[in-house]
Parts: structure tokens; sequence; C-alpha cells
């Protein structure tokens, strides 16, 4: 939408400028009953939801307001045109479209977007807290403080009964919302959701408190280096061993705190959760997570590993200077979604080499494949944010966003209900 009425301004300040230097006249009359049209049909389009209203159309909504305002007072004012000056109506002009493309920025930036499909029975309500564990220390600061974790739970609104717990864990970069749709979904259907922001890993965290925690540079460099082979493969191992103790000690504290407050909090969240029943799931390296946790865990029932590598199951040999993969069954209920991205470095030795899919160790994993997807077309940021989900994954992907998330929320719930909750069957075909 931001783009379409970049253009329509656009090539009306052009062709209005050229007809004013054809005619030789300012037609400063008809420029400001077009103004004040041109406001009246925002009002229009925004009280009919056509333009669905945010702050990302707050500049452009006050830009209109004012020129509608200014060519009202000019027409009460009715004062004679002044002489006609053609480098006076280009430069004009010019400025009117610089100004235009300043407030048309956020919502080019941030399309205004449909959110995707929510089939649940329940209402969604969501809840932040943070959780401060007392056993360690934060050691992406020189203070002398603990390490505080930011969490927020999806749940049904007003449920009865208790609902099983999933945890979420986000990607390199991301944040505890990188995939709402999907925790909507979920929540919808009667599962308390909650997602960790792991702070200094994530692009940045709000705790309740107001700190504000921004992604470490040093752990941004090292996923930098990784990407691009800067690090032997023992430097990449000992790296990803550092990597997922933080993120895995972060989820065990988030489950453990939970389950602690599940006995003896008065909080109804907390009454909500059945803690016999919890899976995890993630993105990139919050799945590479996942799947680690389920090895130290007896209590996972079902893990969803979002475009990651089997990490927990990597093993360096350095007679060979090489990877391996694990020699032990993995038998907890596991779904693999995979981008175009990873999909491709399946059959290499790199970190990837433990989830060939002919690993006999994973036999009874379910693989699928999103062909035309890239790694941030299974996140939420290829909807509220594709110019950097375009950057960063390095293109666009070929495949239909919203048909890629909603069939992935769908694979996420249909997995989870017949693993959790023993509804139905899950038979999901080997490309979507």
């Amino acid at each position: 939408m931001g783009t379409l009425l970049l253009l329509i301004a656009l090539v009306f300040e052009i062709a209005f400028a050229i007809y004013c230097m054809v005619t030789k006249q300012n037609h400063r009359k008809i420029k400001n009953y077009i103004r004040i049209a041109v406001f009246i049909a925002f009002v229009i389009l925004t009280l009919s939801s056509v333009i669905v209203w945010s702050l990302r159309w707050g500049m452009l909504g006050i830009l209109l307001f004012l020129l509608a305002v200014k060519a009202t007072v000019s027409l009460i004012r009715n004062k004679e045109n002044k002489k006609y000056k053609a480098s006076k109506i280009v430069w004009k002009s010019i400025v009117m479209i610089v100004v235009t493309v300043f407030a048309l920025a956020p919502a080019i930036v941030f399309p205004q977007y449909k959110s995707p499909k929510v089939t649940g029975e329940y209402k969604v309500t969501t809840s932040t807290y943070t959780y401060t564990d007392k056993n360690r220390m934060e050691e992406f600061t020189d203070k002398e403080q603990h390490r505080s974790v930011n969490v927020e739970f999806w749940y049904p609104k007003n449920g009865n009964g208790t609902y099983p717990l999933l945890v979420f864990s986000h990607g390199a970069y991301g944040i505890k919302d990188s995939n709402s749709s999907t925790y909507t979904e979920l929540a919808s259907h009667g599962y308390v959701v909650v997602s960790i922001d792991h702070p200094y890993h994530s692009f940045y965290t709000r705790s309740e408190d107001g700190t504000i925690a921004m992604i470490n540079s040093d752990f941004s460099n090292e996923v930098e280096n990784m990407n691009k082979g800067v690090y032997s493969n023992e430097e990449q191992y000992n790296i990803i061993q550092k990597w997922m103790k933080l993120r895995t000690d972060d989820m065990n504290f988030v489950i453990d705190t939970i389950l602690k407050k599940a006995e003896g909090d008065n909080n109804s969240l907390y009454q909500h959760i059945n803690t016999e029943k919890i899976g995890v799931f993630g993105h990139s390296m919050g799945g590479a997570a996942s799947v680690w946790l389920s090895r130290e865990r007896d209590d996972i029932r079902a893990i969803v590993n979002i475009d990651a590598p089997f990490f927990s199951e990597l093993i360096y040999k350095k007679e060979m200077d090489d990877f391996v993969a694990s020699g032990e069954d993995f038998t907890t209920p596991l779904l693999n979604i995979y981008s175009d991205d990873v999909w491709r470095q399946l059959e290499s030795n790199s970190t990837y080499v433990a989830n060939k899919p002919n690993n006999e160790h994973f036999k009874d994993a379910y693989t699928t494949h999103f062909k035309g997807a890239k790694h941030l077309t299974l996140t939420d940021l290829q909807l509220f944010f594709p110019i950097l989900a375009n950057t960063l994954q390095g293109g666009k992907a070929n495949i239909d966003p919203y048909y890629c998330i909603e069939m992935e929320n769908e694979l996420i719930l249909e997995f989870f209900d017949y693993e959790l909750k023993g509804i139905g069957h899950f038979n999901p075909k080997k490309i979507y």
C-alpha cells in the first residue's frame, strides 16, 4: 500500500508540474482543491480500513493534514496567483516528492500486511515477564549482576482446564516475537506458548523494569564469521558449544521456573499449564538449541526444528579435522522444517552432517521441505519487515510468504496435537 501511494504521488507531482509548464500557469487553486480532496480520501480509506491506521501512517497523515489546512486557508484568502516561473514549479515539485518519500518511508519499510489466519476456538491473550536466574552471572556485561531472561506467553483467554506448554527459542539476531503468528495459532487451539528472548543473542530485548539489552557485538561477529567460513572446524565446534550452553541454560531455567510456579503460584496463567506435556521448538539457532535440550531433559515430549543444524549430534574428530554425526539414536518425536537455504546443505559434511536424511539415528523423525522458501521466510519477519528479511537472507523467496507461514503453522499445530494431545494423524508431505 505504501509503495502504491508513493507511485501515485510521484505521478501526480510530475504530471501536474508538466501541466503547469505547458500552460505556463501556477494553477494554485486547482492544486489546493486536490490537496483537500487527497486528505479527505485518506481519511475515508482509513475509516473504511483499506488503510489500517498505525504509526506507519502517522507522518503521512500529518503531512496531508497540514497540506489540506494550508490549501483551505489559501482558498479562503483567495489571493491572486503569483507570477508563473518554471523554475519555481520544478523546485516545489522536487521538494514535495522528497517530503512525500520521507512521510511514506515507514509504510514502505514496514508495509501494511494482513495477519496470518487464526483458526482455533480460543481468544488469545499475552503476558510478559522477566525471570532472574540467581545461579548465573551475566557474562555479557561488566556489571556484577545475575542473568535475566525475558519471556512472553501466548495462551487462551478465559480458558478452562490445563494446556500443554510449548517453549520457543528464536534464531541469531532474532526476537521473541519472531514467530508470533505461530504462537497465536497454537494458543487459539489450547496451548500455552512461551517465547524466550535470549539477552545479547537477540537483536534487542526489554526487561520489565525498562532495561534494554541490544545484541552483543562479539556474538554478532562470531555469527558473521561463522557464515563466512572464517573459523577452522575446531574453532567452529568450540564456538557452537558456547552458544548452545547459553541457549540451553536459558531454556532449562525458563522451563524449571514455569514448572515451579505451576506448583505454587496463584497466577491463573501458570495454573492453566499441563506440566506433564511439554514441547519445544525454535528457528535456526533456537531450533538447534531445542533439539539439544531434548538430550538433556526427559520431560520434553515433542520438538519442532525450524531450519537448524543438529548441533547436539555434532562430533569433531581432531585426527580428521572434520565433523561426524553422533551414533546415538534420537527417540523424542521430532519434526524438521527446512527452507531451500538449509535443504541444499543437508548432504554436505558441514555442521549439517547429522541432519542428512539418511541418518538412521533419526529414522522416526518427520522431515519436510518448503521449496522456494529462504531462511527467514519461516518467520514473520518476511511479512512485517520484508526489506530487512530479503537483505539478511540474500534475496526474495520464491514462495508466497502467506502460504509458507500459514502452512508451517498448520504443520506445527498438527504435529503437537498428535504428539501431545493424541489428536488426529500426522503425515506431512515431503515437499510443500
